[in-house]
């Protein structure tokens, strides 16, 4: 009986054990896994060379239990930390020459200003001077010409003919032919021969003047284009010239970049190295990860083969204790 009893009481030991195995599988494998989270975290290595330090700073979170990188930084050496120090002194003296030379600049855009602004008057004139045709201010020439030589003509032809009345040739004519020429009087024919050469003159003239008109209204166009193009000139050399005002101050900002990079090359590898290393780390993790968890359940699934082993025992001890205590039973059976 005793044996029986201990038989029957073994089913409940086995789920117990059963059931704390299980629960150390589990706290085994959440350790793995907490363990290959913190190998496979990146770790930034410390380094230093002839340019500097760099420093890296671990913590752990109190949350997750895992470490993570706090703080990043690098120190220069000493003497870049001198030469980065002596650059940066000289940066209020270079920005000040540079807004200095700015200032002096100021009258190349006042000029630009002042051309662009006589430039569209200019233009206009131009247009003015074209929009009369070169014929028509030859007709005009002409006729303004004639005009103002009309009134000292007229004192001439009537200076003439009193002279003629004075001396009683008002009525004398000579060259008359047979051919049909008109007879005429000396002086008159004198005076209107030289009135019909000063016309023909001043029609020439007033040829050349249409011509020399539209070309001066061309030319003020041209003029004008030239204001412009004077103006964009002075504006082009002021931004130049700008520009390279701030070439000193821009040539100390990249000495000081590079210095700053130099410092920075400590700080750079350990970053790299930290790189590097993870890929490895992460592995490692994994194989460790893996093995723990095959291992809690390997003996996870030992506990159960055990417990089913004696359940086996407990349920043919039950049976051969049945047939013991009922003989009918088991002559029956």
């Amino acid at each position: 009986m005793g044996g029986i009893v201990s038989a029957v009481l073994d089913p409940i030991t086995g789920a117990k054990e059963t059931k704390a195995a299980g629960a150390q599988a589990a706290a085994q494998q959440r350790e793995a896994a907490q363990q290959s989270a913190y190998a496979s975290q990146f770790r930034p290595v410390g380094m230093t060379s002839a340019f500097g330090t760099s420093q890296f700073t671990r913590e752990i979170d109190p949350v997750t239990g895992l470490p993570y990188v706090s703080s990043a930084g690098y120190t220069a050496s000493p003497q870049l930390s001198e030469l980065q120090n002596q650059l940066m002194s000289q940066y209020g003296s270079q920005l000040g020459l540079a807004n200095q030379q700015q200032q002096n600049l100021q009258p190349l855009a006042t000029g630009a200003a002042g051309l662009f602004g006589a430039a569209p008057s200019v233009m206009s004139l131009g247009q003015q001077y074209l929009a009369t045709s070169p014929q028509q201010a030859a007709s005009d020439y002409y006729n303004q010409q004639v005009g103002l030589l009309a009134g000292g003509r007229e004192q001439q032809l009537a200076g003439l003919r009193n002279q003629l009345f004075q001396t009683g040739r008002t009525g004398l004519a000579t060259g008359g032919t047979s051919t049909g020429m008109a007879a005429t009087n000396p002086e008159l024919a004198a005076y209107y021969n030289s009135v019909a050469q000063g016309n023909q003159q001043l029609a020439a003239q007033a040829d050349q003047y249409g011509m020399q008109r539209a070309q001066f209204g061309a030319g003020l166009l041209g003029t004008a284009s030239g204001l412009y193009g004077q103006g964009a000139g002075l504006l082009g050399t002021q931004a130049q010239l700008g520009a390279a005002s701030y070439s000193p101050l821009q040539t100390l900002l990249s000495l000081s970049g590079n210095v700053e990079g130099m410092a920075q090359q400590p700080y750079q590898q350990g970053l790299q190295l930290g790189t590097a290393m993870q890929g490895g780390q992460q592995a490692g993790a994994q194989l460790y990860n893996t093995g723990m968890n095959q291992a809690a359940q390997t003996q996870y699934g030992a506990v159960q083969a055990g417990n089913a082993a004696n359940a086996s025992l407990v349920s043919g001890l039950l049976q051969a204790g049945a047939m013991a205590y009922n003989p009918a039973g088991a002559l029956k059976r």
